[in-house]
């Protein structure tokens, strides 16, 4: 199963390398990132491959918006599938 995460606040230094660690930590595998600063502002979006995780979505979902929080950032977890279907035109 896949998830996105997408990741938005005021840039500063660390971001990535927080939610790579806590991904890491937990099993889960990046397929695809991709992220820009706008006039100071980052905007993060990844792919995640969460097969081999080592704890459920719902705990993913939960640990990562503790760490948004605790870097001040907010930072969301959705089913891929969820994604696609609320994207659709």
């Amino acid at each position: 199963m896949n998830g996105i995460i997408t990741v938005l606040g005021k840039d500063k230094v660390g971001i990535i390398a927080k939610v790579c660690v806590y991904l890491s930590d937990n099993g889960i595998n990046i397929l695809d990132i991709s992220q820009t600063i706008v006039q100071g502002y980052f905007n993060m979006m990844m792919i995640v491959d969460m097969e081999n995780s080592a704890v459920p979505f719902e705990a993913v979902y939960q640990g990562l918006a503790d760490l948004g929080s605790e870097i001040g950032v907010e930072i969301k977890l959705q089913h891929e599938a969820i994604f696609d279907s609320m994207h659709r035109i």
